[in-house]
């Protein structure tokens, strides 16, 4: 699978960074070198940032151990949404850096976990992942939305995803961003497209589509639909930078 070329690629990024630096080899041991793949090694990682005590740290990597082993195809989402950090931030060189360090990626992998449990009626489970998450690593995100595979939350701070929305693949969502329900349409929410990219501070809000491949500027405030390939900017939003039959209409 995958997968398990990607836990070889991270046990030798962490064997070689253990070896560098004697002082911190055993945190890099304990995180990534002491399990026997990618799905224990990443459910350990959600326990340790949402469990501050030990028997919180125990409970919450349960809960993620038995999602990943009960559903690989989170385990396989994992890793692309861990490939996709490196191809989308050219500051990062490896895949250990993002795994370890980036609380956005793991607060989307407790997310994915919440989800597996609403959608088994845990829901006191998932409302709880939801809201460490949400203490600890500043990402709520509702575990009845929908996110797909290769999404990166970038520097994740302030991320507010509602109930029900739906964010494509390929999707990049920067700081202080919030995507919910609108007060004139309370039961609908977002639909947001393949590769959109939402800037940092912006608001998407209702019963609207965000085409694939859209571009939302920073701090702008979307209660419309953009077509595909749009950007917008302002508040309120207006396109520019569409393509031409969107730019006609």
């Amino acid at each position: 699978m995958a997968n398990d070329s990607l836990w070889q690629e991270v046990r030798g990024e962490a064997l070689r960074a253990a070896a560098a630096d004697p002082v911190f080899g055993k945190a890099f041991a304990g995180a990534i070198l002491a399990h026997d793949d990618f799905s224990a090694a990443l459910a350990d990682l959600i326990g340790r940032r949402l469990g501050a005590k030990a028997a919180e740290h125990a409970r919450f990597t349960a809960f993620s151990l038995d999602a990943f082993r009960g559903t690989p195809e989170l385990i396989e989402t994992a890793g692309r949404d861990l490939q996709a950090i490196v191809r989308g931030d050219p500051a990062i060189a490896g895949l250990l850096p993002p795994l370890l360090h980036f609380k956005g990626y793991v607060a989307l992998q407790a997310w994915r976990v919440s989800h597996w449990l609403w959608h088994r009626g845990q829901i006191d489970a998932a409302l709880l992942f939801q809201n460490e998450a949400s203490n600890l690593l500043q990402v709520s995100i509702h575990p009845s939305a929908s996110i797909g595979s290769s999404v990166y939350l970038d520097h994740a701070t302030g991320i507010v995803i509602g109930a029900n929305v739906v964010i494509g693949d390929e999707t990049i969502i920067l700081q202080n961003v919030s995507i919910g329900r609108s007060s004139e349409l309370p039961t609908r929410s977002p639909r947001i497209g393949r590769g959109v990219f939402i800037g940092s501070g912006a608001t998407i809000l209702g019963d609207i589509s965000i085409g694939d491949f859209a571009k939302i500027g920073a701090d702008t405030v979307v209660t419309s639909d953009i077509p595909a390939g749009c950007t917008a900017v302002g508040n309120p939003a207006r396109l520019t930078n569409c393509p031409e039959p969107a730019s006609a209409a």
